[in-house]
């Protein structure tokens, strides 16, 4: 696409996004378009579409960003493409999502914005995602969906549970990556979650899941996951992991269970012979949401090139863990812990202008810590997570 069709594309998604609720509005609009207009399409999808809704805006946000940068583009929307087997997607399901969407813009935009100009533009840059979505997904010799059974279930947290997963073929994914699972009381509900370990040729994975409050996948599976439950798991995902000439210094910052990927990582860079300096900041609200220092401490004393210092914004745990502090004993080369917002606290460390940067938890302490850095002269360039999260 050259500049002129992208700025079209561009000006007009963001005319609609930003009318109050804009971004809502033109999803509802969508679904309802392409679900009145190819009904069969809808048994894709969830009953409760809230979640789904909101992937929707933040994917295609995340694409408008790139129409410039096709290295990073086209591999995002090849994942997608790849991922999008598990639901049984044809090519003919990607022009009638291409044609509601089309439509739903076009309806908000009005009729003095949506030129003759502006609707060519709006083909051609759909033309781009579906043809490389349909053409990743033809070319994919892997399954369109593993089966996992699972072996083991450790609550950590009574929140936090820790599953691990006998697959019925290995999985090849970067360690760094996620991959959308389903739960069997949850059909059709796909989530995604990291893998917490490097992929391995006997098919074993492991998950951290933390509840969140009104989660409806997460809660079932910190409540009621049991051993010998199937879950169904998609293609991988995500653009973090180890340079394969990974030669700059690393920092790495996760928060309770954004540590997995980083985790994932770091066991991975463990086998190799030679790695660059790594400095992990794992952090979280309570001293007892470090919940794997164990690990973190047999990593860092095993591996030199390793330092991770724990952070927690709050000195006392929560009255229903109790007083028992793990965190207060000193753990084998680990750094002390710190009390303070992580961002905050990584970015008092300067710039960082000779590492690689990663940035693994919830959306809005990525952005904070994101910004608190690039204020401390760290360039967004090397600065890394993913768009899903």
């Amino acid at each position: 696409m050259d500049s002129r069709t992208i700025a079209l594309i561009r000006t007009t998604f963001k005319a609609v996004a930003a009318e109050e609720g804009g971004s809502e509005k033109l999803a509802r609009s969508f679904y309802a378009i392409l679900f009145t207009d190819h009904p069969r399409v809808r048994d894709f999808f969830p009953a409760a579409m809230d979640a789904q809704r909101d992937r929707l805006v933040k994917a295609f946000s995340y694409v408008l960003d790139r129409l410039e940068e096709p290295s990073k583009l086209l591999p995002f929307l090849a994942q997608l493409g790849r991922d999008h087997r598990k639901y049984g997607v044809e090519a003919e399901h990607y022009l009638a999502v291409a044609t509601s969407l089309k439509t739903a813009v076009q309806v908000f935009a009005g009729t003095e914005m949506w030129t003759d100009e502006v609707d060519r533009a709006w083909d051609e840059g759909l033309k781009v995602i579906t043809d490389t979505m349909i053409g990743a997904a033809e070319k994919e010799t892997t399954p369109s969906v593993w089966t996992g059974t699972v072996t083991e279930r450790r609550e950590v947290l009574r929140n936090l549970t820790i599953v691990r997963l006998q697959l019925d073929q290995p999985m090849r994914y970067a360690a760094g990556q996620y991959v959308s699972v389903q739960i069997p009381s949850r059909p059709r509900m796909w989530r995604y979650l990291s893998p917490a370990v490097p992929a391995n040729t006997n098919g074993e994975i492991e998950f951290h899941i933390r509840g969140v409050l009104g989660g409806w996948v997460s809660s079932a599976i910190v409540g009621q996951t049991a051993v010998g439950d199937q879950w169904l798991l998609g293609s991988p995902l995500g653009g973090l992991g180890i340079p394969r000439n990974a030669k700059r210094k690393m920092l790495m910052i996760g928060c309770g269970t954004g540590l997995a990927p980083l985790r994932a990582q770091l066991m991975a860079m463990a086998l190799r012979r030679i790695n660059p300096k790594v400095h992990l900041f794992v952090g979280g609200h309570h001293p007892c949401d470090l919940y794997d220092l164990e690990t973190l401490s047999n990593l860092a004393v095993a591996n030199r090139w390793l330092t991770v210092t724990p952070v927690t914004e709050l000195d006392e745990n929560p009255w229903w863990h109790g007083e028992h502090d793990e965190t207060a004993r000193p753990w084998p080369g680990l750094e002390p812990r710190v009390t303070g917002q992580i961002g905050k606290i990584v970015s008092s460390f300067g710039a960082w202008a000779d590492r690689d940067v990663q940035i693994v938890g919830a959306p809005s302490m990525v952005q904070t810590t994101k910004f608190r850095l690039m204020a401390a002269g760290t360039l967004a360039k090397n600065i890394r997570h993913d768009p899903l999260y």
